[in-house]
């Protein structure tokens, strides 16, 4: 069992930055691949970033790409989420997840992770 916790969330206005911060409870933390989604008002989960247990390689969705950075201490137990240039409609609830890499399926599906904080409410203002 992992128990994660997201923190940093809150009302910023647009073009402002923002970090985001995930503690994990496990002591193997390392084991796991890490992932960022968001859900805004009235919309489904969404993917928006992803990065590996052991190479750090990330991945993200197209809507932030460019804006958005993922990192990872596994000393700490801690994800992060740098978020820049924030818009309007990255408003959301904003949940870490982790996979622990034995299920199947693509690294942008809800499914396929196996453990979710409950979130931070980032609102962005125009």
């Amino acid at each position: 069992q992992v128990h994660l916790v997201e923190s940093g969330g809150g009302l910023v206005q647009a073009g402002d930055s923002l970090k985001l911060s995930c503690a994990a409870s496990k002591r193997t933390f390392s084991n796991y691949h890490m992932a960022w989604f968001r859900q805004g008002p009235g919309r489904e989960r969404e993917f928006v970033g992803r990065i590996d247990r052991s190479s750090g390689r990330t991945w993200y969705a197209d809507s932030v790409k460019g804006r958005f950075s993922i990192s990872r201490d596994n000393v700490k137990n801690m994800v992060y989420l740098q978020m820049n240039s924030l818009k309007p409609e990255d408003t959301a609830v904003y949940y870490c997840a982790a996979d622990d890499g034995v299920g199947s399926g693509h690294y942008d599906h809800t499914g396929l992770y196996d453990y979710w904080g409950q979130g931070t409410q980032v609102i962005v203002s125009s």
